[in-house]
């Protein structure tokens, strides 16, 4: 019984895992994305649309960026003059001279403090800038 027992479990041993390797092999084989039909190309469809490029940003976008990153390298002064500047030599971005004035309110708290960024204000934009930063202090 022994020797039977033993001779048995040998071959299992043996078999089963080749048993398993073909069986998991035939299953992935099976799987749509394995064929090499146009039909069933469901990993490459996202290659067609990967060299598009990105949209150009609106101007507006580009100067909020532009003066945030001044905003932190020298201080939101010079920030606010360079974006009354900016809405004199463009007036089609006076329309968005508001949002601008208070990001960089929310910015300054973020960098100065409350205190501090309130003493940058300008009469830029109606007071949008001094909007942002009693907005940014609430925590709104």
């Amino acid at each position: 019984m022994t020797h039977t027992a033993r001779r048995i479990g040998r071959t299992l041993a043996f078999v089963l895992p080749v048993v398993l390797v073909l069986s998991g092999t035939l299953a992935v084989a099976r799987v749509p994305w394995a064929t090499s039909t146009a039909e069933s190309k469901i990993l490459t469809a996202s290659s067609d649309t990967a060299s598009v490029q990105a949209k150009s940003r609106a101007p507006q976008d580009v100067l909020r960026d532009k003066l945030l990153v001044e905003l932190q390298e020298k201080d939101p002064g010079i920030a606010l003059t360079h974006l009354q500047r900016e809405i004199e030599e463009r007036p089609s971005i006076a329309k968005h001279c508001m949002s601008i004035a208070r990001a960089l309110g929310r910015a300054a708290v973020a960098t100065y403090g409350p205190t501090r960024a309130q003493s940058f204000s300008r009469p830029v934009c109606d007071t949008s800038f001094a909007y942002g930063v009693s907005q940014q202090a609430m925590g709104s």
